[in-house]
């Protein structure tokens, strides 16, 4: 089929829109509502729940499993709220709080939103069929053609990777899933892993009460700068976490009473009542129809900065098949999805209406952020906030570098927000441009210090500049004049 003959229905019962969106969590979400905005007639195709994995097992129920085990431990870090403070927390109630997060994991509401902004949901898993054709097949079988006059936006997000360990498969582990939406707190967890989700889960279950060991390869949050996950491994040994490093899985199975085992490589074992595996993420396009234009199943869809997918197969010519959010694996984060949503949304309404896709009064739709501008935020305890490159990557890619390092707990600030406050905060420097690079934060409630140094890296604010940005006293965000000062007066 070429690209010109898509724009007819392949049969009478083809629906015809302007834009096909394939998956409705938050990234197909804000592509869907930027494209409607621009007067696009848009369908958005979901097989499980409007709000997709961010509402419902990842973001916003992880986050609320945390948050108050952090209330708690941040009142007990300061005199005369410490001794207020008694009992434990109540479990119960942190689970009814995160069911709320959920709305108990109906998609109503995101239905009534899709309704109320003008866009057609259809439910059911959807398949590339064609160029700008996609099959929809509902739950009873039936199945519906939809054809897309002008782009079709592949948003299918990723999936938990279940390593190839003997036995693992067959003792039903956890995911991030089972972990952010279980009933209740198992005695014991194992957590296979050492990235954002198994410090987070490992901060959240020591929280409310389990016996947590986790089995990490190699370091503790490897991709951080090193001090991160140094200080975050000091706090979870702190709070009761066992934490093996350099050890890997060799072999699971189920005990007679039902515990887990875990063989590990050095010979020992873990028994524990779940496993949770947390060891990476896979793309979901295994079934998405990619061989029917060139594509291969199962794999990251690459995508150039207007988020048009990368391909030599001829049916991909004619811009339009996009990707945003996860599938393409630039940034694995929420918030970097819904950026690339709304760049792509952009992107399509500007290609219909034959305008240059860098014609927008706040200026280009190209997504660059992603590429090493990207925020991020480990909600463990002390939390990890980081944006752009860490001294390691940015040496490797060539940059000549000056680092600065500074104590956060020696900032006024601190001693206000906590007793004992532990931290530190670095700084990279590209000094041919004289711009920040890269910032990273750990220690408590520094995930608001973030966005002040997201500006300053996208912005590329100059050194000299900085100096201007007077941080109110007494605050952690003074931190930025002592980072300034280990740099230099200008």
């Amino acid at each position: 089929m070429s690209a010109a003959a898509s724009t007819t229905p392949p049969d009478p019962s083809a629906k015809s829109y302007d834009v096909i969106v394939i998956g409705a969590g938050a990234a197909g979400e804000n592509v869907a509502d930027r494209t409607t905005q621009a007067g696009l007639r848009t369908v958005i195709v979901e097989a499980e729940l409007v709000g997709g994995e961010c509402s419902y097992w990842a973001c916003m129920p992880s986050k609320a499993l945390l948050r108050s085990g952090a209330a708690l431990a941040a009142a007990r870090r300061v005199g005369g709220a410490a001794e207020a403070v008694t009992g434990d927390l109540d479990i119960a109630a942190v689970l009814r709080r995160r069911d709320s997060f959920t709305s108990n994991w109906s998609d109503e509401g995101q239905v009534r939103w899709l309704e109320k902004t003008g866009i057609t949901l259809v439910r059911g898993h959807a398949r590339l069929t064609g160029v700008r054709e996609v099959t929809v097949t509902a739950d009873d079988g039936t199945t519906t053609v939809l054809v897309a006059a002008h782009a079709v936006v592949v948003s299918t997000g990723s999936a938990a990777l279940l390593p190839d360990i003997p036995g693992l498969a067959a003792v039903s582990p956890w995911t991030s899933r089972e972990a952010t939406s279980a009933p209740g707190i198992p005695d014991s967890l194992a957590i296979i892993g050492g990235g954002v989700v198994a410090a987070e889960m490992a901060t959240a279950y020591a929280g409310l009460g389990a016996e947590v060991t986790m089995i990490v390869r190699s370091d503790l949050l490897g991709g951080q700068e090193p001090f991160a996950g140094e200080l975050v491994l000091a706090a979870l040994r702190g709070a009761g976490v066992t934490v093996l490093t350099g050890v890997s899985t060799t072999e699971a199975a189920r005990t007679a009473d039902g515990d887990v085992t875990l063989t590990l490589s050095n010979g020992s074992g873990v028994t524990a009542t779940e496993v949770l595996v947390a060891t990476g993420r896979v793309p979901r396009s295994a079934d998405v129809g990619l061989e029917t234009v060139g594509l291969t199943p199962g794999d990251w869809l690459e995508v150039d900065d207007t988020l048009l997918v990368r391909g030599t197969a001829p049916d991909l010519t004619g811009d339009w098949l996009y990707a945003v959010g996860d599938i393409n694996h630039r940034a694995l984060l929420t918030h970097q999805g819904k950026y690339q949503a709304r760049a792509a949304g952009d992107v399509i309404a500007a290609r219909a209406a034959g305008r240059p896709v860098d014609d927008a009064p706040w200026g280009s739709h190209v997504a660059t952020a992603d590429h090493a501008a990207v925020p991020q935020v480990t909600f463990t305890d002390p939390e990890v906030a980081s944006v752009g490159l860490t001294q390691a990557a940015a040496e490797k890619a060539g940059f000549r570098t000056r680092v600065l390092d500074y104590n956060l707990g020696q900032v006024a600030g601190a001693s206000v927000h906590a007793d004992g406050y532990t931290g530190s905060a670095r700084a990279i420097v590209d000094l041919d441009r004289e711009v920040l690079i890269g910032v990273t934060f750990v220690g408590p409630d520094v995930a608001e210090l973030l966005h002040a140094a997201t500006i300053a890296v996208v912005g590329e604010v100059p050194i000299r500049r900085l100096w201007h940005a007077v941080p109110s006293y007494p605050t952690l965000s003074e931190v930025w004049l002592r980072l300034l000062e280990e740099y230099g007066r200008p």
